[in-house]
């Protein structure tokens, strides 16, 4: 289920079946997408972080999982890079899912391993 809290406009995403094929069909995953304001509360509240971040992943369970996406927060990410919007969401979402999956970024090795995975889904998907 997409949910939009923001006023920004919501790429055009197939959510569902990029969900599908990373994690599965049967796999329960909100996806939530806010703005600065609710996302900056998240952080602080869960990472002890302040200021908004572009992606946050929580797993509530055995197969079910929200995940945060910052629209405003990413266009400005995109806009930096240069990349299309669209395709830095779909990187976002990635990010999130591989996360739920069980993938982290925590030590070197795992960034190593978690940045391989990303990139493989990316072009697998756009």
């Amino acid at each position: 289920m997409v949910k939009n809290f923001t006023r920004t406009r919501t790429p055009a995403l197939n959510w569902e079946s990029v969900k599908n094929r990373i994690l599965s069909g049967s796999y329960e995953l909100d996806l939530v997408l806010v703005g600065d304001k609710f996302m900056s509360e998240l952080n602080k509240k869960y990472r002890r972080k302040s200021g908004p971040t572009n992606v946050l992943a929580f797993p509530l369970g055995r197969g079910v999982g929200q995940i945060f996406i910052d629209l405003p927060f990413s266009r400005r990410e995109s806009k930096k890079s240069g990349a299309p919007w669209s395709r830095h969401v779909l990187y976002l979402y990635i990010h999130g899912l591989l996360h739920l999956k069980g993938y982290d970024h925590k030590k070197k090795t795992e960034t190593n391993i978690m940045k391989k995975e990303e990139s493989k889904w990316l072009e697998m998907l756009s």
